[in-house]
């Protein structure tokens, strides 16, 4: 006898089901007691009306919720949001297991990769292959290429020299031109575009939207990825198309340099790049497969794009929109200056009081991720009277701590003089993380203050750039790209001329 199943009882055991969920998520689940909106406990798309639907709006939401329900919110069925400084070494350190939220990290499709590596003891073996290649040590090492991609950028701002220029996109040119060249030893130009490369920008910061997107909607990244290159090609804008063009470069080069490694006679001119610290290192063979090196290829790189230039573009606008700022960043830095033709070095500049406040400051308004930075750990803990349990996903946002009043009064002001002033510095240095903090730490921070120090230096002491049209929210959070996502982009429109101080 055939079973006959009506419409009205699939229907009916449909909404039994879903508020069978409700109630248990609402009532019974480990997380039911912490306070938050009920929308947000009981499920994942009162996130994803905020993150696809508003585009990128759920990290200021979550600031708006906090001042509702307090330090500790239940932000999803599943996660909790911490907004305490306080508890920021408990969550951030270097003890113990920590794995990242795994529903947040695989919608980047890079399991492969280090940076998007959930797993703690994966994360850790990965790190420890090619953690010498990104040390402190290893970039003073390498700094001579940073300062040629800086004369590479002035010689072109000289050229232009009397109009009108994107400052904006010369600075994501620099950002990756370095990034490449440093990480896989090829030199991609893009300071010799004659827009900078400006479609690869905007296609990079872009790439937000398509994050968010795959979080909620799990099939949506992978059948993306899935369509023939092609296709793709197609359809595709100016700057879509200038962004695959450069991931099908990178794909090559990767497997270039492998294939040249793996031959009898390597380029010994070329040893010094991220794919050789994998390949010499005592990772397990699967490890160094061409996809998983390749994942790290690309995430590696393209997290040096648009994070620097993003702060990069804020100090800019900052600096050269106040006399005083630019006045003391130029007395401060010619002190340096000598009739040796030698350049002023990293370490020189790193000396430099007011110059590292301004970077600083610039880190702290705009800091290399503006998303959650949720762990995991195998233990439960203690939030003041609260218990968390082990395995639940707990976050907390760089972003909402450096604008915190209570630790940086008026906030939103740019003021390097709060880096002078050593009391204040002390009271506030533990939570500042632009480059976040413990086991997940970023690889690529050296380089990053690296390219920082020595292209404002360079900048502020050879021209003048007046800046118009824009105003200081224009390269403030706007939304959550992963990234900082700003009003202006990757734009920053300034008329370039001679510094004849």
């Amino acid at each position: 006898m055939a079973l006959d199943i009506s419409w009205p009882m699939v229907l009916g055991a449909t909404i039994a089901y879903l508020a069978t969920v409700a109630a248990y998520r609402l009532f019974l689940h480990p997380l039911a007691r912490f306070p938050g909106p009920k929308l947000a406990a009981i499920s994942r798309w009162y996130e994803a009306y905020y993150d696809v639907v508003l585009g990128g709006q759920y990290t200021a939401k979550i600031a708006e919720l906090h001042g509702e329900y307090g330090p500790i919110i239940r932000i999803s069925p599943y996660e909790l949001h911490v907004a305490d400084a306080k508890f920021f070494d408990t969550l951030y350190r270097m003890e113990g297991r920590w794995d990242k939220y795994s529903w947040t990290y695989d919608a980047f499709g890079a399991k492969g990769s280090t940076v998007f590596c959930s797993d703690h003891h994966v994360h850790k073996a990965r790190r420890r292959a090619i953690a010498p290649f990104f040390s402190k040590a290893n970039v003073l090492d390498r700094q001579a290429l940073l300062h040629r991609n800086v004369g590479k950028l002035c010689r072109r701002l000289s050229d232009l020299s009397g109009t009108a220029v994107n400052l904006g996109a010369a600075i994501s040119a620099f950002t990756r031109d370095n990034a490449n060249e440093y990480i896989i030893g090829k030199a991609y130009n893009e300071l010799d575009l004659e827009d900078f490369g400006i479609g690869l920008s905007i296609a990079s910061q872009g790439a937000g939207m398509f994050w968010r997107a795959t979080k909620h909607i799990r099939w949506f990244g992978p059948a993306v990825r899935a369509m023939p290159v092609g296709w793709a090609m197609k359809m595709a804008d100016e700057g879509t198309k200038a962004f695959l063009r450069y991931l099908q470069q990178s794909e090559q080069d990767t497997r270039d340099t492998l294939a040249a490694e793996a031959s009898s006679s390597p380029d010994t001119e070329v040893q010094n790049t991220m794919v050789h610290a994998i390949v010499k290192s005592d990772l397990a063979p699967a490890e160094k497969s061409f996809e998983r090196i390749y994942e790290e290829v690309a995430t590696v790189t393209g997290a040096g794009f648009e994070t620097s230039a993003n702060a990069l573009r804020l100090i800019l606008f900052h600096v050269y929109t106040n006399d005083a700022i630019l006045g003391r960043l130029r007395e401060e830095i010619s002190s340096l200056t000598t009739k040796s033709s030698e350049p002023i070095t990293l370490r020189q500049l790193e000396q430099l009081p007011y110059l590292t406040g301004v970077l600083r400051e610039g880190l702290r308004l705009s800091p290399g991720v503006a998303s959650r930075a949720a762990r995991i750990t195998d233990k439960d803990l203690a939030y003041n009277d609260w218990c968390i349990p082990a395995g639940t996903p707990v976050g907390m946002t760089t972003i909402l701590i450096h604008t915190d009043q209570n630790l940086y009064p008026d906030p939103m002001c740019f003021n390097p003089d709060r880096w002078i002033d050593q009391g204040a510095e002390k009271a506030v240095v533990t939570k500042f993380a632009p480059f976040s903090r413990g086991t997940r730490i970023c690889l690529g921070m050296h380089l990053a203050w690296a390219e920082m120090y020595l292209v404002l230096a360079a900048l502020v002491q050879r021209f003048s750039f007046t800046i118009e049209g824009v105003a200081a929210s224009d390269f403030e959070l706007d939304k959550d790209n992963f990234g900082i996502g700003t009003k202006a982009g990757c734009n920053l429109m300034a008329r370039v001329d001679p510094y004849e101080g």
